[in-house]
């Protein structure tokens, strides 16, 4: 029963607090220490992360100065003393066996890191039925699909683990975020956040990734993730966070990738990021406006990489429906453009109607 220092980093969280640090504190595993680090908060953030630390020995707190949320981990990860590191994000909340399976996945298979599925949560009770369906199915949390074997750990390789996070898996849901995963400490040391960026969490995972032989994966939605809260970081100026902050961090995690694994695992890296290129193109002419200038900066990012998109391209790895899209945007990003537009609009809507009404025929 080895310490594990759990980090929830609290900004003005005074409305969400208290589910958030109530569901870590009822954790089943007991050697848990609980760092809340009070990021400058103006709201009652500080004296309610205090009023914990009164009543729960397990719980410290640090009071720093406004530094965003990856100064804020940086804190907490300078004086965790566990040998295990796990992050809360302080508007979420997790289930009450969560670091428990998770030390149990790692401790029991010779692994130091273990990630969790996780379940996507709207921060409003009036958020539409169909929103909150939209949100699993964007998101990945298809929990009725999951595993009710508390035992059911599944074990990866690095390559294969690198390879489902890259790619993303029908039934496996490896997201970049670290507050869906348990650390050994000597996986991370020397890993820090970057701090004053968003999409914080795409290098600290990544690093991580390329430095394990192996990972335990439970098939099974221990976080809760709340998606849609109005003042969240993810939900501002999310062309500029684009290009300041996720661009970069998603290159970086090509060269990491190919620095410390293989040029094959680099190569797929980039070949998804060219697929995450075209879905922001698609993201910016929908949202039009001075979304518009982004979406030119697309084209500007694409055009700067068209020796490797050639080079990947015909390395076979890439499938024939990517190729004919690349294909297409290079030739008119306009064309490109119009064309996902109909196919959104009439072809899916056609399928799914087709489909529907076969259903209805078998049944009747």
């Amino acid at each position: 029963m080895e310490l594990i220092s759990i980090i929830v980093p609290v900004y003005n969280m005074e409305k969400y607090l208290e589910r958030c640090v109530n569901s870590v504190i009822a954790q089943t595993y007991g050697n848990i220490e609980i760092i809340l680090v009070d990021d400058g908060s103006t709201d009652n953030s500080p004296a309610m992360c205090d009023a914990y630390a009164r009543k729960d020995a397990r719980v410290r707190v640090v009071h720093k100065s406004n530094g965003g949320l990856s100064d804020a981990r940086n804190a907490g990860l300078a004086i965790a003393e566990g040998r295990y590191i796990g992050y809360v994000d302080s508007d979420d909340w997790i289930e009450p066996d969560m670091y428990e399976k998770m030390y149990h996945a790692c401790a029991d298979n010779g692994a130091p890191l273990a990630v969790c599925r996780y379940a996507c949560e709207a921060a409003s009770d009036e958020c539409k039925a169909a929103d909150k369906a939209k949100i699993a199915k964007e998101y990945g949390d298809n929990g009725d699909e999951c595993s009710n074997d508390d035992s059911d750990v599944v074990l990866l390789s690095r390559d294969e683990l690198l390879k489902i996070y890259i790619s993303g898996h029908d039934r496996y849901i490896i997201y970049n975020s670290a507050w869906s995963k348990l650390y050994r400490r000597d996986l991370v040391e020397g890993i820090l956040f970057p701090k004053g960026r968003n999409s914080e969490d795409i290098m600290y995972t990544t690093r991580a990734f390329c430095r394990l032989d192996r990972a335990a994966y439970i098939d099974k939605p221990l976080y809760h993730y709340v998606l849609d809260r109005k003042d969240s970081i993810m939900n501002v100026s999310k062309g500029e966070r684009m290009f300041r902050d996720e661009i970069p961090f998603w290159r970086e995690h090509i060269a990491c990738i190919r620095d410390m694994v293989s040029d094959e695992m680099a190569d797929l890296a980039a070949y998804h990021f060219w697929r995450r290129l075209l879905f922001y193109y698609i993201d910016m002419k929908k949202a039009g406006g001075e979304n518009e200038k982004y979406a030119r900066k697309l084209i500007d990012e694409i055009k700067s990489d068209r020796a490797e998109i050639d080079r990947v391209y015909k390395s076979g790895m890439v499938s024939k429906g990517d190729m004919a899209r690349m294909r297409l945007f290079r030739l008119s990003p306009q064309a490109y453009a119009t064309t996902v537009r109909l196919y959104d609009s009439v072809i899916i809507p056609l399928r799914q109607d087709i489909k529907k009404h076969g259903s209805i025929e078998k049944g009747s």
